[in-house]
């Protein structure tokens, strides 16, 4: 007699559906460089937020799996514009200029940060906001502000780590409880630090669970 060996039920069924969920197609569709030109609403948004040199493009192509989605850069602040991407025609995926120090006049800075945080205040579109904090450093004064906007705006955020590849376990595990910590007061803030290495891989397939589990949640797509 064949043995049936039920499923586990430990496995998150929304790995293997965020897994299928950028497998699929990923184009570039619009560029907004201020308020006045962002695209209709139409789809639900999910952006990602992050200093200059958090290696956010970084992030968003592994999490797409492909190299050349977002422009990458070892010179900080290449990303000038709001730049949005349907995903599987099923979300819309928002890479957002980084904010605080980039290689670029001072006065273009401030322009693009009055834009991340106008953005952040009045889409209505808007799902998530992750916002991505680099594992070797924490949370900065500059992050802060941008957690403020999210927490008056009412708008959900969850903090991604970046470059956990480049901390031993141990202080992993430190940085996640500080920034957990950190946030754990903060009404907007979902309460899960996501540890990630665009370099690894690791973190990724759960990272997009989460978005297919928000997604469900939504009722997109």
């Amino acid at each position: 007699m064949t043995e049936i060996i039920p499923p586990n039920q430990d496995i998150d069924p929304f790995l293997e559906i965020g897994r299928k969920l950028f497998a699929g197609e990923a184009d570039f569709i619009w560029a907004a460089n201020a308020l006045n030109n962002l695209p209709p609403m139409s789809k639900v948004e999910i952006a990602f937020a992050g200093r200059s040199n958090v290696g956010k493009s970084s992030l968003v192509n592994a999490l797409t799996g492909r190299n050349t989605l977002a422009r990458t850069s070892h010179t900080p602040g290449r990303t000038q514009q709001l730049n949005f991407f349907n995903i599987n025609n099923r979300f819309h995926l928002v890479d957002m200029p980084g904010y605080g120090f980039a290689a670029v006049e001072k006065q273009k800075v401030q322009a693009w940060t009055q834009l991340i945080h106008d953005y952040l205040r009045g889409r209505a579109s808007l799902a998530r906001v992750y916002v991505l904090i680099d594992a070797r450093h924490g949370i900065k004064p500059v992050d802060e502000a941008v957690l403020e906007t999210l927490g008056t705006a009412a708008v959900s955020y969850q903090v991604v780590l970046t470059k956990a590849d480049e901390l031993k376990p141990g202080e992993l595990d430190k940085r996640m409880a500080d920034t957990l910590q950190k946030i754990e007061k903060r009404a907007a803030a979902y309460p899960e630090i996501l540890p990630t290495s665009s370099r690894t891989g690791f973190g990724m397939p759960e990272l997009r669970a989460g978005i297919a589990k928000l997604l469900s949640e939504r009722g997109a797509g």
